[in-house]
């Protein structure tokens, strides 16, 4: 039974009491309200029918609460999946057409079986593949493009940015429109955040538009909406060609989805004082990915601003999201109509309000004050973001290159220094400290590093030149605590050092090596006792030893 809730979380849910009914019902009211426009500005985003970004935040919500492990997470369209979308298809399809829906139908489906495939496989931990700084400046990145991307039809260009310079097709009605939603979205965001600013605004302009008749006029609105649920749609076959085509956009909507749920999943978790199961929300957030495809919708994610809503109107357990999925629900059967005469400038706000919060430049600042290599990865993740567009997934991709790049590069060149006693009684770098050396005639130093085949030969390497320049040396002492793990390739390293300076007469020293590395020696045959031997339990005891060399005369000080 234990096994079964594991992968069926729901059969974990929280009984409903009245009491927190009425504070789920709130929360679920309130994320349901936002989610209806915010779906059909998101859609419009993606290039898909203005419909089906409500579809895709019915089932997909519904799929994802069952199983997933996050309880409380809103998930459905999120602007990030939406261009990630757009830029994948674009020149492969007409945006809104037919072929258009059918590759974005595919996308869903393709991230989703990934998405649960890797869930199962139990490989979360994928997502350490892409680090903090790579994420937040490709999330720039993405946000600047998509505001550029909408500040067209905000500011009523109907000819796109071809109007500002020739001042032809202004349409004034929705720049006036457009604007004013956007000052009313971000002050209701900082003064009451938890009230459904946008679909009164929506529905305010849905009514000024309808009296004012700005249709007839000529100002672009949402127009007809198909009410009732979505039907089944199953994509139609595509050449393999264009399979493969969709494979990279794939690996990337999979792997900054995930990312945008991980963000949402912490808060969350962290909250309840709970462990996040990644593998499980990979599941959920997967199923909720195919049931939107299979709704005729696309990929759909974790929203972190209606996340941050629903735990902040108060909802407790999944039950604020089945009340969310209710309001969207009777919203599809009923009143799609009253989004007809909304002018598209009030989507194009509503998009822009909801990613101004990922324009941070001052990240960029903070990070470069914590490591310029990262800065740097950041930087170059986020130009090449704005210059690979549409194919701005080549900006995340490029910044998990370098990420790695600069990973394997510190791996291959581990922290090695000679070490000396400072007054505060810790081993520290003797040279940027200036400190004596522990004894006459002696070597000590300490690798920060795992005794892997990535920096065994730097160990090795260092020893020998050291030696070489320093040819009185009479023991060598590895501190070897930070080392906590060693392959084949170290135990080969270290029976050569082991070995070269019993040859050379020079004592080897080992101190603070941990016990399972201190093992695998040993049952390969290495740390035999011989007179050139010593080994430490601590650093303590090791210097209380080295110190007596001094005590010695320096031709004796090798035989110890």
């Amino acid at each position: 039974m234990h096994h079964l809730k594991h992968w069926l979380p729901f059969l974990n849910w929280q009984r409903p009491t009245s009491h927190l009914l009425k504070s789920e019902a709130f929360a679920g009211l309130s994320v349901g309200l936002m989610v209806i426009p915010q779906g059909v500005a998101y859609a419009a985003l993606a290039g898909m029918p203005l419909i089906t970004g409500i579809y895709a935040s019915l089932l997909p919500a519904l799929v994802a609460v069952l199983f997933s492990a996050s309880q409380r997470l809103s998930v459905g369209p999120t602007a990030l999946t939406a261009i990630l979308v757009s830029a994948s298809l674009s020149g492969m399809a007409e945006p809104g057409s037919a072929a258009w829906v059918n590759l974005t139908v595919w996308l869903s489906l393709m991230t989703g079986l990934l998405q649960v495939v890797l869930g199962f496989a139990r490989f979360g931990w994928l997502l350490n593949l892409v680090s903090s700084p790579v994420l937040m400046a490709f999330t720039q990145g993405a946000g600047v493009l998509i505001i550029s991307s909408q500040l067209p039809a905000l500011l009523g260009f109907q000819q796109g940015w071809s109007t500002l310079l020739s001042g032809l097709g202004m349409d004034w009605a929705s720049l006036v429109f457009g604007l004013v939603t956007l000052v009313l979205l971000v002050l209701a965001r900082r003064w009451r955040p938890t009230f459904p600013t946008v679909l009164v605004v929506v529905l305010g302009a849905a009514g000024l538009s309808w009296a004012l008749g700005l249709e007839a006029s000529g100002t672009a609105v949402v127009g007809a909406l198909p009410q009732g649920l979505p039907a089944l749609f199953v994509p139609s076959v595509i050449d393999w060609e264009v399979f493969k085509q969709l494979v990279l956009p794939t690996l990337v909507i999979t792997l900054v989805s995930f990312l945008e749920t991980a963000s949402s999943a912490k808060v969350d978790n962290d909250r309840s004082g709970k462990r996040w199961d990644q593998d499980q929300d990979l599941i959920g957030q997967g199923l909720a990915k195919v049931a939107s495809g299979l709704c005729g919708a696309f990929p759909t994610s974790s929203s972190f601003s209606r996340s941050a809503l629903n735990l902040y109107a108060g909802a407790q357990t999944s039950w604020a999201t089945l009340v969310s999925v209710a309001v969207i629900l009777v919203i599809l059967l009923f009143f799609t109509s009253m989004l007809h005469p909304v002018p598209q400038s009030v989507l194009a706000a509503i998009v822009v309000a909801a990613v101004m919060g990922l324009i941070k430049p001052h990240a960029f600042v903070q990070l470069y004050k914590i490591n310029r290599v990262e800065a740097a990865t950041a930087v170059v993740t986020f130009v090449i973001t704005l210059l690979s567009a549409p194919r701005l997934y080549w900006g995340v991709l490029a910044g998990v290159v370098m990420g790695l790049s600069h990973f394997l590069h510190t791996r291959l060149h581990p922290r090695i220094i000679e070490v000396g006693l400072h007054a505060d009684g810790s081993l520290r770098d003797r040279h940027l400290w200036k400190l004596p050396p522990l004894a006459n005639h002696l070597y000590a130093l300490r690798m920060d590093a795992e005794l892997d085949f990535a920096a065994a030969s730097t160990l090795e390497r260092t020893v020998m030149e050291h030696l070489s320049q320093h040819p009185n040396v009479a023991h060598v002492c590895l501190f070897a605590l930070p080392i906590n793990r060693i392959d084949a390739t170290g135990v080969e390293s270290l029976a050569k050092l082991e070995a070269m300076l019993r040859e050379r007469g020079i004592s080897l020293h080992i101190s603070g090596m941990k016990l399972p590395v201190e093992t695998v020696l040993r049952r390969a045959g290495c740390l035999q006792a011989h007179a050139g031997l010593h080994m430490y339990r601590t650093d303590a005891e090791a210097i209380a030893q080295l110190r007596q060399l001094e005590a010695l005369p320096a031709d004796m000080g090798w035989c110890i």
